[in-house]
């Protein structure tokens, strides 16, 4: 009964086992990197063509994932990464990892339509031998409620014939403290022997593997982190707000609570909340818990905080427009920064779209630079633009000049000296003293 197991967990040990890693984005092409970087042959797969192509050249369209690494393993001999389209390869991974998005519908409910679609394809060629790990971010009950029912129709036995287990990304784009290989890993199991060889893999290219009890409990933990963001985030979001009318600077009292040395960890507030998890994940879990009648009003709270933020923002701008004598009807707007944090070029759920959309519908000129984000698109919110070049001269054509994200690549002085007036969201002009500058 165990030959399934000894086998694959001597192919790891040997890394002699082909990995197939689903989804080379933000959280696959990191995965992908480790692997190869420990000597495993890893086969990459990705429904996008022209991602395909790009990779298998060696070339990374990721800002912060050099070319370099991606060339060294696609042009190695032997060639340890090669990308793919034909998921009817997948049958020759002993490992395959899922790294596939888990959105939100139009009616914020979980959408799970690429994780299903994904083990669908994985278990039209399931062999006696495989392991495969989700790594989306989703509900408690998901890897045993939908993975392992479709596996199971094939007559393999998870914990004999194949292993399953969850191990939650913890991709942090543009973080330099930690990496892949520094950030500890979770791993949770089907069954006993599904978590021995999951910890067992990811001991090979992570650095400290923390086991826990079920897929569930895995699951759950990375609600948990991502919960615990949000809720803190929601929080100071809530304070600034308040500050802002007692005329007290909320960046300021954050930086004074934080020198205490325990029982204080300083958040942040911000234009709204982005990337793929924050804004996300509580709704996963709130929809879930209405399965046990269960109301999660704490975090549903913190969700309407945060996502009525960019509400709040444009209303500071309309304000600021309008003590200038100047109608937000009209009014030429340049929003600075559209990835969802500094130095990235990451725009999933990123505010700045929704400012845009706001301020449009409100009658403003809108128009966006960023440096990292030469293009913006969104084909779920129906979002196509450029970036528009700013100068000396360009800057004193607009009316308001919106600091969404604090790329470190601005001059925020200069940009203040050429501007009428400076909405900034971010604390980005701490320092400099200007009544053009208006905290929002």
């Amino acid at each position: 009964m165990a030959q399934q197991y000894h086998r694959l967990s001597k192919l790891i040990e040997t890394r002699s086992a082909r990995i197939g890693i689903i989804g080379l984005g933000y959280v696959g092409l990191p995965i992908v990197l480790r692997f190869c970087e420990e000597g495993f042959n890893v086969l990459g797969f990705d429904v996008d063509p022209a991602k395909v192509k790009s990779l298998n050249r060696g070339v990374s369209y990721i800002k912060h994932i050099p070319s370099e690494k991606i060339a060294e393993f696609a042009k190695s001999k032997p060639r340890l990464f090669t990308a793919t389209s034909d998921m009817s390869e997948i049958k020759k991974a002993d490992v395959i990892i899922i790294c596939v998005p888990t959105p939100l519908t139009d009616k914020r409910e979980p959408d799970l339509a690429y994780v299903e679609s994904t083990a669908k394809e994985i278990a039209k060629s399931l062999r006696p031998g495989q392991l495969v790990s989700l790594e989306s971010t989703t509900y408690p009950g998901t890897t045993d409620e939908i993975l392992l029912p479709l596996f199971n129709r094939n007559g393999l036995r998870v914990g004999r014939d194949f292993f399953l287990v969850f191990s939650p990304e913890r991709e942090d784009p543009g973080r330099k403290n930690f990496t892949t290989r520094t950030t500890p890993k979770i791993v949770g199991g089907t069954t006993k022997r599904c978590a021995e060889l999951g910890a067992a893999l990811y001991s090979k290219i992570i650095d400290a593997v923390v086991p826990v009890s079920s897929t569930r409990a895995a699951e759950m933990t990375k609600l948990l982190e991502n919960i615990y963001r949000s809720v803190n985030i929601a929080l100071v979001n809530e304070l600034k707000m308040l500050c802002d009318r007692m005329k007290i600077d909320v960046w300021e009292v954050i930086g004074a609570a934080k020198t205490k040395p325990f029982g204080f960890e300083a958040f942040y507030p911000g234009p709204g909340l982005g990337g793929h998890c924050i804004p996300i994940d509580p709704f996963y879990l709130t929809w879930k818990a209405r399965e046990y009648d269960f109301s999660t009003r704490f975090i549903e709270l913190a969700g309407e905080i945060n996502t009525n933020m960019p509400y709040y923002v444009v209303g500071k701008v309309v304000e600021a427009l309008n003590d200038r004598g100047k109608s937000v009807r009209g009014a030429n707007v340049m929003v600075l920064g559209i990835a969802y944090k500094k130095n990235v070029d990451d725009m999933r759920e990123s505010p700045s779209m929704e400012l845009i959309r706001i301020l449009r519908e409100k009658g403003a000129e809108v128009r966006y630079n960023d440096p990292h984000v030469p293009q913006a698109v969104s084909r779920r919110k129906g979002f196509m633009m450029r970036s528009t070049p700013i100068g000396a001269e360009s800057l004193k054509k607009y009316d308001c000049i919106l600091i969404a994200t604090d790329h470190s690549c601005y001059d925020y002085k200069w940009i203040v000296e050429n501007s009428h007036l400076v909405v900034d969201t971010r604390n980005a002009t701490a320092g400099i003293n200007s009544v053009k500058i208006v905290k929002a």
